[in-house]
């Protein structure tokens, strides 16, 4: 016997019962992103490795440590996407597309990380991400967290999610604060964390946000990134957070938000839940100012962010704010105990007058009453029910499954317009 076949760890099935959520979620995005007058953009889920080594930082944990790397046939080296924003920005070098321009763009779709699966964390994960090009100021950056907001309050989850605000500043000033954020860790070496050590030397920015109590307690006694920021960094940081204010969306300085990649500068933001447990980020993002010329273009704005859709699905279920009428519902199902070739004629015919109708022709072959329970079980309203007798007398028998009322006889010409009464759109 031929031993089955299973998925690979960390990249799961996401199976019919479950698509209807993850499409309500995917249509509300797309919508609204189309609102802001975003465009989409897709990009090839394999890239050339250094688009990430040279875009994220070689001494991230996504380059050292979780990125899918292979070479091919031709002995290039390839990586699985791990995130998009790099991917967008080659696209955008690559065809012409930034250069004293102003773009927006969207992409969504599946990225790849080799970490240790856990609940609505996955090494297949999904994810939206929005990209902006172009524009300097806070704006552009408040218009980003103002659509997030939206979302959420269009989806329920407002009460749910909440906003972490940081600055970084500028590359030269993150420089300065680097040092001296070294200078001081340098001191509690040997206490720090393992991953908090290995970072110290190579991403010790990203040691501030460690989840380590014992590697807590050093860093609250670090120095303040705060106190090394230029006086226009801080103008811009008050600017966004002035027009957050006016717009009426809360929100919470958290001076230890760095975010994981070394493309970041200046703002940076996370909405984050207690609804998930540990795993509690839901959408992250921040401007990247550098990242264009670091991948071989000219000096560009740029700010944007990623949502994480597994997630943001979980948080819909648990809180059970999936509307009732988001299902792969049925209207109505062909029951058929005849092999006539007129059926599929005449379930067209109803396609063609009634495109909005869900309709199901069983083809199964099976008998009436297997038929019947499957078009009873599928959730659907009407049978419509074509035998032997039927046939012969150019009628159809109309069957209710969802309300007690008797079961009715129509005329296979007269057909079209009964049902228009009966399910409209």
């Amino acid at each position: 016997m031929v031993k089955p076949l299973q998925a690979i760890r960390g990249m799961n099935d996401i199976l019919p019962k479950q698509t209807p959520a993850w499409q309500y979620l995917e249509n509300k995005v797309k919508a609204l992103l189309a609102s802001y007058c975003y465009n989409e953009i897709r990009t090839p889920i394999l890239e050339p490795s250094a688009v990430f080594s040279r875009g994220i930082g070689a001494g991230t944990d996504v380059v050292e440590k979780e990125m899918y790397t292979f070479d091919d046939r031709n002995g290039d080296t390839l990586s699985l996407r791990p995130e998009a924003t790099a991917g967008c920005v080659r696209a955008g070098i690559e065809t012409g597309l930034l250069f004293n321009q102003v773009q927006r763009f969207w992409t969504m779709g599946p990225m790849f990380r080799h970490e240790r699966p856990q609940k609505g964390r996955y090494r297949q994960f999904h994810q939206v991400s929005v990209e902006t090009f172009g524009m300097k100021g806070p704006d552009i950056e408040a218009e980003l967290i103002l659509l997030t907001a939206r979302l959420w309050k269009q989806l329920g989850l407002s009460a749910h999610i909440s906003l972490n605000l940081n600055t970084l500043g500028s590359l030269e000033a993150r420089q300065g604060y680097r040092k001296a954020l070294v200078a001081y860790l340098s001191q509690f070496e040997n206490d720090l964390d393992e991953d908090s050590r290995r970072r110290l030397a190579i991403n010790p920015l990203r040691i501030l946000d460690s989840k380590d109590k014992k590697t807590q307690a050093i860093i609250a006694g670090a120095p303040k990134l705060q106190d090394y920021l230029s006086d226009d960094s801080q103008l811009h940081f008050e600017g966004l957070c002035e027009r957050l204010t006016l717009a009426g969306v809360d929100y919470k300085i958290n001076p230890h938000l760095v975010r994981g990649l070394d493309y970041y500068s200046e703002t940076v933001f996370e909405w984050v839940t207690d609804s998930l447990g540990s795993q509690g980020t839901v959408c992250a993002g921040g401007r990247y100012d550098a990242l264009v010329e670091l991948l071989g273009g000219k000096p560009t704005s740029a700010v944007g962010f990623a949502m994480g859709l597994e997630r943001l699905v979980l948080m819909l279920e648990t809180l059970d704010l999936i509307p009732c009428s988001v299902s792969q519902s049925v209207d109505a199902v062909f029951v058929t105990i005849s092999s006539d070739s007129r059926l599929m004629k005449i379930a067209e015919q109803l396609r063609n007058s009634m495109p909005w109708l869900k309709l199901q022709v069983d083809c199964s072959g099976a008998n009436f009453k297997r038929q019947m329970k499957r078009a009873d079980c599928s959730g659907a309203h009407f049978a419509l029910i074509l035998g032997e007798e039927e046939l012969s007398a150019g009628i159809i028998t109309v069957k209710s499954l969802r309300n007690d009322e008797p079961q009715i006889q129509i005329s296979q010409s007269k057909l079209v317009d009964y049902m228009k009464t009966r399910i409209q759109e």
